[in-house]
């Protein structure tokens, strides 16, 4: 369930169905370290979610039917330095990523039948909210959301103050129910300063088949994968946490998900 991959110039695959129990996402890392580098690639049968993490650079898109360039895009620094850009690329669709200062982008990638046109998500278009109170308050970015017809992906981020819980109170989404529908998601973390740590539980309700509860030690470009169960985090004092959230399942809603019963109650503290 957790990976930490060294990033090298290029695409690198971190997690995909074929290393993991993932049944449609894969997501790696594009890095391309120097002005005017270039990156290829094509989304073939799959949907796809750029999304950059830090630096600025263009990007070249080239359908059956148009191209389009977004010219100069991304403009934070790192992560903790502002909302995020996103691309969204529907299935057939080729690609070319060149970097206009040291760039790195995550690529999350799902099974899809899509017919939306590639779409550009600004900063300025993202939608926050800040989730919780006290110590288990946080901030959320929904990039890839309602706002985006996509057939799978979902795509945000979420931003823990030093000491707080996020994904909290602990919900999951592995199975159809009232308020509940099954999505796979992976994380992809980093830490401010790059030292400091986070942990993360994940655990399955007492019904399921297989049970399972783990921690993992989140440290910086640390990715986790959440086939199932409930998978709160939490930041250790004095260091920021960041995490890309991708979401994909056979159907495709945000909020379908369902509270650990003996920790819903904190809902009502709010």
């Amino acid at each position: 369930m957790f990976k930490n991959v060294k990033l090298e110039k290029g695409y690198t695959c971190v997690v995909s169905p074929k290393n993991s129990e993932l049944k449609y996402i894969e997501f790696g890392r594009v890095f391309l370290p120097e002005k005017n580098d270039e990156y290829a690639g094509e989304t073939g049968n799959r949907e796809v979610v750029l999304t950059i993490f830090g630096g600025k650079c263009s990007i070249q898109v080239e359908t059956a039917t148009q191209k389009v360039s977004y010219n100069s895009i991304g403009y934070r620094r790192d992560v903790f330095s502002g909302k995020p850009t996103m691309v969204y690329l529907p299935p057939k669709v080729e690609y070319r990523i060149i970097a206009e200062s040291q760039v790195e982008i995550g690529v999350s990638m799902a099974p899809s039948n899509s017919r939306s046109p590639p779409i550009l998500v600004k900063p300025e278009d993202v939608m926050e909210n800040q989730v919780g109170a006290w110590n288990w308050k946080r901030t959320v970015y929904t990039s890839i959301g309602e706002n985006v017809k996509a057939q799978r992906l979902l795509v945000g981020e979420t931003f823990n103050p030093p000491g707080n819980w996020s994904s909290y109170p602990p919900h999951k989404h592995d199975r159809k129910g009232p308020s509940e529908m099954p999505l796979e998601e992976v994380y992809f973390f980093k830490v401010k300063p790059p030292n400091g740590f986070g942990l993360q539980r994940i655990y399955t309700s007492p019904e399921d088949e297989e049970p399972f509860d783990e921690i993992f030690l989140l440290e910086n470009d640390a990715t986790v994968v959440i086939p199932r169960g409930y998978h709160p985090v939490v930041a250790a004092p004095g260091y920021q946490l960041y995490y890309l959230w991708v979401l994909a399942g056979e159907e495709r809603k945000y909020g379908a998900w369902s509270d650990d019963p003996n920790h819903g109650w904190l809902r009502n503290c709010l």
